[in-house]
């Protein structure tokens, strides 16, 4: 039997009205009366007012919030990750405080668990001691909105700013590509000081080949790299990598990135001019060789491959006598680039590869062998610093004579293929090294095809540092 109390009204003993209905409105409570829920209760439907319950019992492992609830985090052990709730409602809320003072020791990250945070897809960091936030959930666009104790500053690491160059993002990460000269200028540094060095690639300008016809494939521009995951990340380094980043100061880096060499001009028998030096702060690479110039005679010092970052590639000529210079020079550890190749005469008269930043350059074939070679240019390096793999830094291929098959390929990161020579059908000039990888510039092939050798390509510098939490 159902039983129904028909009242618009109940009041307390004093009079006071603590139940009232008028006009589709219910008040309950008195002035000044606290209404409570029983334990083991629970209520719907009337929304928050802002605040949370908090369980006072601390949290030590990861876990999933509950809306409506503030939890107590001790990242004494470990770091820990707080999930926020999947599907919120509007105004859905969620309160995380640092139970202990440890968030800077074992950050707290909050996950979003497919809702934005402050209108962004990532997760949010609490990583300074005794850090709290609340956070709101507001609509599907601005997703949870954080209510920190304090400012962010008082939660957050900051991290290094800074201008300069074509600016991207990989994840965390901020590269700076510099293709011509330019400033990177720091504006502030980071809390952590580990965090206020950079990673960089520093790649010179190219050598030029050498001219007349069969002359030496230019040498790469100097490769310098640094690779440290806790200042860049994880990406591929080069096997010519320093585990020592680069510290930086709030002020201003000039950067200078090397041009290409000249080939050498037609009519002659000159060398290539060297590449042009690249810098930044602390880490110069040397401008790559020029090629040695081809044909004829031993007599002239200009069929040898100049030195450099990596060596140019010698000259061809009527002996075995047209050196490669030398790479890496001047040292430095580890090698910034590898030697051009020994030029070669007799009847196969072939201009030597320019060094490359991994392989030397390639010798012509030996004098009376009758061998119809060619002579590559030494291989490049290649990382992944600005997030996809890029080869940088390849010799200049030598210049082909007249048995030659076919053109002497650039090395693999930018450098040009030397000129080839008849009775190849189709022969072909000297080609430049590619711009901004620092190849080297190919060798002038066989008078047919043009006498000149070709200009190194320009150089670069990349800057990698973390500037932003996971």
């Amino acid at each position: 039997m159902t039983s129904t109390i028909k009242v618009n009204t109940i009041q307390n003993a004093c009079g006071a009205d603590i139940i009232k209905e008028s006009s589709n409105t219910i008040t309950i409570g008195a002035s000044g009366d606290t209404v409570t829920l029983a334990s083991g209760a629970s209520q719907t439907g009337f929304g928050r007012t802002g605040t949370v319950d908090w369980n006072t019992t601390k949290k030590t492992a990861s876990f999933t919030a509950t809306n409506g609830d503030g939890f107590f985090v001790d990242t004494n052990s470990s770091a820990i990750t707080v999930t926020l709730p999947a599907s919120p409602s509007a105004g859905n809320i969620v309160a995380v405080k640092d139970y202990q003072g440890t968030f800077s020791t074992n950050a707290c990250t909050i996950a979003r668990n497919g809702s934005n945070i402050r209108g962004e897809a990532s997760n949010f960091v609490l990583e300074k001691n005794n850090a709290g936030a609340v956070f709101i959930y507001v609509d599907a666009t601005e997703g949870w909105q954080v209510f920190l104790d304090g400012s962010n500053s008082d939660a957050q690491a900051s991290f290094i700013c800074a201008t300069g160059g074509t600016i991207t993002q990989c994840g965390n990460f901020r590269i700076h590509t510099f293709t011509g000269p330019g400033t990177f200028s720091v504006s502030s540094l980071a809390d952590n000081t580990a965090l206020n060095n950079v990673d960089v690639t520093v790649v010179a300008g190219g050598g030029g080949g050498g001219a007349k016809h069969r002359g030496g494939g230019g040498g790469a521009g100097g490769f310098r790299e640094t690779k440290c995951s806790t200042v860049s990340g994880c990406w591929t380094a080069s096997p010519l990598a320093s585990g020592t980043s680069i510290p930086v100061t709030a002020t201003n880096f000039p950067i200078t990135v090397g041009g290409g060499g000249a080939g050498a001009p037609a009519p002659g028998l000159a060398q290539g001019t060297s590449g042009v030096n690249s810098v930044f702060s602390t880490v110069t690479a040397a401008g790559g060789g020029g090629g040695g110039g081809g044909f004829p005679g031993c007599a002239s010092p200009n069929r040898a491959g100049l030195n450099g970052g990596s060596g140019g590639g010698g000259g061809s000529g009527s002996a075995d006598c047209r050196s490669g210079g030398s790479g890496n020079t001047p040292s430095v550890s580890p090698p910034q680039g590898k030697d051009g190749g020994l030029g070669r005469g007799g009847g196969n008269q072939t201009g030597a590869g320019g060094g490359g930043a991994t392989v030397a350059g390639t010798a012509g074939p030996p004098s009376g062998s009758g061998t119809c070679g060619v002579a590559p240019g030494g291989a490049g390096a290649t990382n992944t610093i600005t997030g996809s793999p890029v080869a940088r830094a390849g010799g200049g291929g030598g210049g082909g004579g007249c048995c030659t098959s076919g053109a002497s390929a650039g090395g693999t990161g930018g450098g040009g293929a030397g000129g080839s020579g008849p009775p190849v059908p189709s022969a072909s000039a000297a080609v430049a090294g590619t711009a901004n990888t620092g190849g080297g510039g190919g060798g002038a092939g066989a008078p047919a095809t043009g006498s000149a050798g070709a200009a190194g390509g320009s150089g670069v510098v990349i800057i990698r540092y973390k500037y932003k939490s996971n």
